[in-house]
């Protein structure tokens, strides 16, 4: 009797609970409906109270419902099924390889598709891209050995076990990892890795408290023999015309100590340097970075006409070809960032494409192939895209998407938010936690070596024994009547590509 009196006070309980309990869904769903039904700035809502609701819910899971059920391999942007998958299965070192057939539609418009030699390379015939030197008239030049490099991310927008697992990766791979306009934290320099600091408009890490360019920073930042080159950032593919943006919630001690700003504070960076007001200026501070640090200046920008990058090569050439920036690093309007408006980033400055065939016809026009180098970057993440640009006349291609994925990004474009579920652009600890950083670091490495032995491939199938060898003529594009033509046809070599010379 004890049991069973026992047993039915129980069920009473639960019975009760479970009458609580839909009384308070009852209660705020009648909330719900009050405030809905009352509320002005959504007609939604106000037409459909608390049902209004679930559209923006739908809304904001659609993006992932369509990655993970609806969307065909090659279907999304900016980074499809097909990229994603290749990078993963690379960076975790197992057999990329596929089956059956191609994915990609290859009579779509701007289609490349290499030219295969009749007799290409054999293995034995195989050379691993020379290094090239950076910057002959420094004091410090760099020999930079690998192709593929790592493109700015600030320690801010990337977190700090992200930041941590590329420089290990970089060292492990041997390529260079590019700061970002963040300035220098101890992180980008503790793998042992070559790095490119980068300098924003903002300057941060290298500026006086007026914003000005401070040479005593300069200098203590050129102290560390890791730091092998200076890159002045003048404009980024994802927003010309408009600087670095770290909302304020990623903004903590240690990256506002590092960047000179206030902590808590959105870090906005200025839209230019102020003290850049024509080609003279561009080339007197690549000149005066130079000297100050000794070691190898080039610029970052993103090309909307080429006619400023002819009057600059113009002016080296009055100049001599010592005051010639030692490298450009040319950033399609594809390229991606952590934050940015939609009209920039969808509709200012050109796609890769177009500005790298731009930038590399004006540098060889005034035979300068030999004295400047140029970087070429902007979804540059698989073999094909990589062996393109070298085509269309890049020394180096950088890219910074490519190494989120090979760290775990999953593409939920949270990155400018303090949220991201892999811990890579965040700065809330429990989500860092999920980064392991010497698993990741060893994804890094193999991302490098996957991806330069993918260019290689492609090299050797068109008959050349390593990258830079690739010319125009070796890709054809495919054009809206279905037929390709040669990318040198399209774009005609106006100079004499000296670049493995």
């Amino acid at each position: 009797m004890f049991v069973e009196m026992f047993t039915m006070s129980g069920l009473s309980v639960l019975s009760t609970l479970f009458v609580f309990a839909i009384g308070l869904f009852l209660l705020a769903l009648l909330i719900m409906f009050v405030i809905d039904i009352t509320q002005t700035h959504d007609a939604v809502r106000r037409n459909y109270p608390v049902v209004g609701r679930f559209r923006k819910f739908f809304s904001t899971l659609g993006e992932f419902f369509r990655q993970y059920f609806f969307a065909m391999d090659r279907e999304e942007m900016p980074f499809n099924r097909a990229e994603r998958d290749w990078i993963e299965k690379s960076a975790e070192g197992v057999n990329n390889m596929t089956a059956f057939g191609s994915t990609r539609n290859l009579t779509s418009i701007g289609t490349p598709i290499f030219v295969n030699d009749p007799f290409p390379t054999l293995d034995t015939e195989a050379l691993n891209p020379p290094c090239v030197t950076i910057g002959q008239h420094c004091r410090t030049p760099y020999d930079a050995h690998s192709i593929i490099n790592i493109s700015g991310m600030s320690y801010g927008a990337l977190s700090k076990p992200a930041i941590r697992a590329l420089s290990k990766g970089a060292q492990m791979a041997g390529c260079w990892l590019n700061t970002g306009e963040g300035g220098l934290a101890p992180y980008h320099l503790e793998g042992g890795c070559d790095v490119v600091f980068q300098i924003g408009t903002a300057k941060y890490g290298v500026r006086e408290q007026d914003g000005s360019l401070s040479d005593t920073k300069l200098r203590e930042a050129a102290a560390h023999d890791q730091v092998k080159m200076f890159e002045l950032k003048l404009s980024q593919g994802a927003k010309p015309g408009k600087g670095g943006i770290l909302p304020g919630d990623k903004v903590n001690a240690e990256i506002a100590a590092i960047r000179g700003i206030e902590e808590g504070q959105d870090s906005i960076s200025p839209n230019r340097h102020i003290e850049l007001k024509c080609i003279g200026d561009i080339l007197d501070m690549v000149g005066h970075i130079r000297d100050v640090t000794g070691k190898p200046c080039g610029f970052k920008t993103v090309i909307g006409d080429s006619g400023w990058l002819d009057r600059m090569f113009e002016e080296v050439n009055k100049r001599g070809i010592e005051s010639a920036p030692d490298f450009i690093a040319i950033d399609g309007g594809d390229g991606g960032t952590g934050a940015a408006p939609m009209p920039l980033m969808d509709n200012v400055g050109l796609p890769l494409r177009e500005a790298l065939l731009m930038a590399a016809d004006s540098r060889d026009k005034h035979g300068l192939s030999k004295r400047i180098r140029l970087i070429a970057s902007g979804k540059l993440l698989t073999p094909a895209e990589a062996a393109w640009a070298f085509c269309a006349g890049a020394d180096f291609v950088v890219t910074a998407r490519g190494f989120m994925f090979a760290m775990g990004c999953i593409q939920s474009l949270k990155c400018n938010k303090n949220t991201c579920p892999t811990g890579i652009t965040t700065h809330d600890r429990r989500l860092q936690k999920g980064l392991n950083v010497e698993e990741k670091s060893v994804r890094v490495k193999n991302f490098v070596e996957k991806l330069r032995y993918g260019v290689g491939l492609i090299a050797h199938s068109c008959g050349v024994p390593e990258p830079r060898l690739l010319r125009r003529h070796h890709v054809r594009v495919v054009q809206d009547t279905g037929r390709s033509v040669p990318l040198s046809e399209l774009y005609k070599p106006v100079g004499e590509d000296t670049r493995a010379a």
